[in-house]
């Protein structure tokens, strides 16, 4: 079992991505724990102000919402709503979270079976519960005791599994129609909002076209640019936007260019050192070998990180960004330090030929190439190099006849003193 703890600032955005999600058959509410009432027997509206009204006991508490989801392996079919409630019920305990009201969802838009527990951090009398490092101790702890005492398949070495169970949209299946756009795309945007430490919204984009959607404030003289707006589009392939863009206000959790804003100062504070797994992974790679910039890519992809490049028109690299999948930090490698940043890399990185024949030389440097190739082929050097540059930079002179049609014609210039009368 993989346990996964969330802290945020608004519950109701919370419950609401769970009762969307039971809406399109992608889950269902099995439980509500310390609740007047069954979870079948009350309204989406009373389950939610119950959250709510506690909340409000603790205006203090800025980020009171809680969400956990629980992972466990594909294998594990036996998994009934009973003894998922139970695994639930276990779970809060251990964690110091047994008499707060809590929701439980089970979905089914996974490979492997999982649930949502959707609760808050203010007790009844208004105290706060501290969860500081909580994963790292109690939630630990909680997960080897159910693993026991339910005869779970063992977490260790899954968090990368999970992790990494989001694809890439097939921009193939979309291209036709919004609202299957519309869920392909709120797919990998639960996925990302929740879990990737972004800073900007270009960093946001480095995540989102790895699974094929962007996000575009549009031209700057456009309206939804002017209007301070957000769309969403799906990434065909071939770079080029395919289907129909989706405005972000048409997403139930409402992922605007205002929230988002907010998503950014949360993730500068959450982490003041980022990218430390990053730069060890990059030393690791270079410490043995003068690695080619592709065998780099190729390296840290196995590491779980992907290394988005930025190229100019003419194919040369100007920047770099590092996704690390596994601690979800975005990092650009400025960033990270000198070391780090895309000159420093390129430096760093041997040349490989074909890397050199696909990338989009000027027709100077072409000819310089081309001219380094015959150098090499004729093994010229020392006095017959020097004998060609002077052949190649020696002036023409034509000592032959000129046709009286292409002889200028001489200008009568008029000296000094003297009229030309």
């Amino acid at each position: 079992m993989v346990a996964v703890i969330k802290t945020g600032q608004s519950v109701r955005r919370v419950f609401h991505y769970n009762e969307s999600k039971v809406s399109e058959g992608a889950a269902k509410c099995i439980g509500a724990e310390n609740y007047p009432a069954d979870h079948d027997k009350m309204t989406s509206a009373f389950k939610i102000n119950q959250l709510v009204n506690q909340l409000e006991l603790n205006e203090n508490v800025k980020r009171g919402s809680v969400h956990i989801s629980l992972n466990f392996h594909p294998s594990e079919k036996d998994l009934n709503a009973e003894k998922l409630i139970n695994i639930a019920q276990n779970y809060m305990s251990e964690i110091g979270f047994g008499q707060q009201p809590y929701l439980v969802y089970q979905h089914f838009d996974a490979a492997h079976p999982h649930i949502h527990i959707v609760s808050i951090k203010v007790k009844p009398d208004g105290k706060r519960i501290d969860m500081q490092n909580i994963g790292r101790n109690q939630s630990e702890a909680a997960r080897i005791k159910i693993e026991n005492d339910f005869n779970l398949v063992k977490a260790q070495g899954r968090e990368k599994e999970i992790y990494n169970e989001l694809k890439q949209i097939d921009t193939t299946s979309v291209q036709y129609g919004k609202i299957q756009s519309k869920k392909a795309v709120s797919r990998v945007l639960d996925f990302v909002l929740d879990n990737y430490q972004f800073k900007s919204l270009a960093q946001l984009n480095a995540v989102l076209n790895l699974y094929n959607v962007s996000a575009s404030r549009g031209s700057e003289k456009s309206r939804t640019f002017k209007a301070g707006g957000l769309i969403y589009r799906i990434v065909g392939s071939d770079g080029k936007y395919t289907g129909v863009p989706i405005k972000a206000s048409d997403f139930y959790n409402k992922p605007t260019l205002k929230f988002l804003d907010k998503k950014f100062v949360e993730n500068k504070l959450k982490n003041s050192s980022p990218g430390t797994r990053i730069k060890n992974v990059i030393r690791n790679v270079f410490q043995d070998n003068k690695a080619t910039l592709s065998q780099l890519e190729s390296e840290l992809d196995k590491m779980g990180i992907s290394m988005v490049k930025r190229l100019s028109s003419d194919g040369l690299l100007y920047g770099l960004t590092y996704v690390d999948h596994i601690t979800k930090h975005v990092c650009n490698g400025s960033e990270l330090g000198k070391e780090f940043s895309a000159a420093a890399i390129s430096k760093n990185c041997s040349v490989s030929e074909n890397e050199i024949k696909n990338r989009q030389l000027s027709p100077e440097i072409k000819t310089l190439l081309e001219i380094q190739e015959i150098l090499d082929s004729k093994k010229i050097s020392g006095t017959g190099l020097q004998e060609l540059i002077h052949i190649l930079t020696e002036k023409e002179f034509y000592s032959g006849h000129i046709p009286k049609e292409f002889k200028r014609k001489k200008k009568n210039r008029k000296r000094k003193g003297l009229s030309n009368n």
